[in-house]
């Protein structure tokens, strides 16, 4: 059940023309120079998804172990902490897909 970070990165980069790079420390994944995932916030042992905030609650609701709200301001526009011990591959690619979509270029997410 648990997904590793190697499994998080290699989701995040199948999605088109994504590219990985850091922020504020932390490897972060990108469409169009758009941060949509990153890796390693709050802590080593989580991910963070950029979702809208109707994403954010369905992907809360479904499974709050692995998914809350981030803090603040971030969390309340959608910013998503994911927990990779609680959270299903097929789950995580869902909120991946999401949070890439929500980041992506009509051109892109539109195909």
């Amino acid at each position: 059940m648990a997904v590793t970070r190697r499994q998080f990165r290699q989701i995040a980069l199948s999605f088109a023309e994504t590219e990985a790079k850091s922020h504020m420390g932390h490897p972060d994944f990108r469409v169009a120079g758009k941060i949509f995932a990153t890796l390693g916030y709050p802590d080593a042992t989580c991910g963070m998804v950029k979702l809208t905030p109707i994403e954010q609650r369905m992907f809360v609701e479904a499974e709050p172990k692995a998914f809350q709200p981030c803090d603040g301001a971030w969390g309340r526009r959608g910013a998503t902490s994911v927990k990779l011990s609680d959270v299903k591959k097929a789950t995580l690619r869902r909120a991946l897909e999401a949070a890439w979509e929500f980041a992506a270029p009509r051109r892109l997410a539109n195909r």
